[in-house]
């Protein structure tokens, strides 16, 4: 009987996707593990892999197709010996579509960590059954230590593929800094219904057309519509406040040119890259401002995983630098790169885009002088950085001329008071004030 290849869940909150690119034809022979289609979710392309071996006898949606359902009929494979006629045997029906594992929102308790259908537990029944998965996943399930009777897989007939591998893994690192910590990027609807369900929404469309206003028309993305979800409930539900200072950066600024020089263009830090590590120490000596809202508690995390903010075609994203207390000024620096252009080509596997901790938003490139962030939930704060700008300041009773960075942080009040941001703000702006600290 001809196998079934589904549309799979490649995020946790994945109810659909668009069908980017077929990479094989019919007739064509494929083998476990060889990719065959492009799938487009609200945060990346990603591709998909055969987990049995045999030949495309028909591809049942075509590429480009968007809002193919989760577990739906995408093509049907031929089994060695079986004939073209045996396609026109009914296909069984598909198993439903997952429920989206719902938003962590401010006011609920937050859930373990979740993923796609292929973090699902298996039963205790099967743990002495045999183990259906494709060959590339077993060879990363065994690089990666992660056992496999944990996982059902999202396949055909229950085969475990390389995506569930990679979200239980995903899973697992999410579960590190606590049991409770709530999964970043989920969304409480499917993108395409999200938009609808925001409150006071109002369609200026009709307005405009009863005024005669000539305008354009772009449908909103599945990213955009969820960026819009998020960032509505973050200021619905995140007490936001806010504190700024100016730092002086003019002995950064120096020693980033001196680096730079020495480096013989083998690499070229950044300013940000700077602010990241100055981040990250901060919080190492505030921990107080590494933390979450759980509904019922506080989440205080051990390692400053940095979520940095990257304007992409359609939206943002924030790929999420780990540990960055404990990495060099040249690792921040080719790590950053390397994530903000897998974004920017939409390349980015889940996992490096969420479970992150703290957030920064940069805009100096763009010559702000300064601006509030909304807080990324589950996160409990951003740090807003602005443009460097010569300014007159007095210094010990004498004007002299500084270059002055402002930067703002935004506080979720229920885990960062006043005093805790005001701390960590000291602490970033001694840091970032004597950069010589940033090399240790």
């Amino acid at each position: 009987m001809p196998i079934d290849i589904l549309m799979p869940a490649l995020s946790p909150t994945m109810t659909e996707g668009k069908l980017a690119a077929w990479l094989v034809n019919e007739g064509d022979s494929v083998a476990s593990g060889d990719v065959i289609a492009e799938i487009e979710t609200d945060k990346a392309t990603m591709e998909v892999e055969a987990v049995d071996e045999g030949v495309i006898g028909k591809i049942m949606v075509p590429a480009g197709t968007e809002g193919v359902a989760v577990n739906s009929v995408i093509a049907r494979l031929l089994e060695e010996g079986e004939e073209a006629s045996a396609l026109d045997a009914p296909a069984p029906a598909a198993s439903p579509a997952p429920a989206a594992s719902p938003a962590p929102t401010a006011a609920a308790p937050a859930p373990a960590p979740s993923s796609a259908p292929s973090a699902t537990p298996a039963p205790a029944a099967d743990k002495g059954a045999r183990i259906f998965a494709s060959p590339l996943a077993r060879r990363i399930a065994g690089d990666k230590g992660l056992d496999l009777s944990a996982v059902t897989g999202s396949g055909p007939h229950g085969r475990i593929v390389k995506a569930d591998v990679v979200n239980l893994e995903a899973s697992a690192q999410a579960a590190q800094p606590a049991a409770a910590a709530p999964t970043q990027a989920a969304a409480p609807q499917a993108a395409s219904q999200a938009a609808a369900s925001l409150p006071g929404i109002m369609d200026p469309r009709p307005i405009a057309d009863a005024f005669g206003l000539d305008y354009d028309y772009e449908p909103a993305s599945a990213m955009r519509k969820v960026i819009a979800q998020r960032l509505t409930e973050s200021k619905q539900s995140v007490p936001h406040f806010y504190l700024t200072l100016e730092c002086n950066i003019d002995p950064l600024l120096g020693l980033r040119k001196q680096i730079n020089q020495d480096s013989d263009g083998s690499y070229k830090l950044s300013v940000n890259d700077f602010v990241i590590k100055a981040a990250a120490l901060a919080l190492k000596q505030v921990p107080a401002a590494n933390a979450s809202w759980t509904g019922d508690g506080i989440i205080r995390y051990k390692s400053a995983h940095i979520s940095v903010a990257v304007a992409i075609d359609g939206g943002l994203i924030t790929p999420v630098v780990r540990e960055a207390e404990k990495l060099s000024l040249g690792n921040i620096s080719s790590t950053v790169k390397d994530l903000a252009g897998r974004a920017k080509a939409g390349k980015l596997t889940p996992a490096e885009f969420q479970g992150g901790t703290f957030s920064i938003s940069n805009l100096g490139m763009f010559s702000i002088q300064q601006f509030q962030a909304v807080i990324n939930p589950p996160e409990g704060a951003i740090l807003a950085v602005g443009a460097g700008e010569q300014k007159p300041v007095v210094v010990d009773g004498e004007v002299t001329v500084q270059t002055r960075m402002t930067v703002t942080l935004s506080c979720d009040h229920r885990v960062v008071d006043g005093a805790v941001g005001a701390e960590f703000l000291a602490a970033f702006k001694t840091i970032i004030e004597a950069p010589t600290r940033l090399l240790v």
